[in-house]
């Protein structure tokens, strides 16, 4: 694994990262999300119970989803702590953050975990808000994701 390699998608929305490390002699991936709680909340707000925010509780869903992702492509996801993931979000507003550390990944994990996390993401934060859309089959380019949430915030924000 080369170390300090980066993988990023990262917009005025969301980021998921992943960066290869090495600590204690071992190859590591970092890899850190996070939702704009703000930005979100033309979707969110008054669409959800007195539960957590659905763009928060669908970025904590998602940190589940990844473990079992890394667990069954034969890697071991770990709780991180500490500020491996400072200084990501582009933006000042209020963002909601997860970290994970993975042992013994793929060199094809990184891709697959962006891919899996944003598109997971969206599907959890609409269904949570019930709102009947679908996110992109694809994985759009971070800008043009933005543009698309963009769009959703002025069409249900009323």
């Amino acid at each position: 694994m080369q170390a300090h390699k980066s993988y990023e998608y990262i917009n005025n929305f969301l980021y998921f990262t992943v960066t290869a490390d090495n600590r204690n002699g071992k190859d590591i991936l970092v890899c850190c999300s996070g939702v704009n709680v703000d930005r979100f909340s033309p979707i969110t707000k008054g669409r959800h119970g007195i539960g957590s925010n659905p763009a928060v509780r669908g970025l904590q869903l998602v940190n589940f989803g990844v473990r079992d992702l890394a667990l069954s492509k034969g890697a071991t996801p770990r709780a991180l702590r500490g500020k491996d993931c400072g200084g990501i979000a582009p933006t000042i507003d209020t963002w909601y953050t997860e970290r994970l550390l993975i042992e013994n990944a793929s060199g094809s994990f990184p891709d697959e975990m962006i891919k899996y996390g944003v598109i997971n993401l969206l599907k959890k934060i609409f269904k949570a808000c019930m709102l009947d859309l679908q996110p992109p089959d694809t994985l759009l380019k971070a800008d043009e994701l933005q543009l698309f949430i963009e769009k959703l915030c002025a069409k249900y924000g009323g």
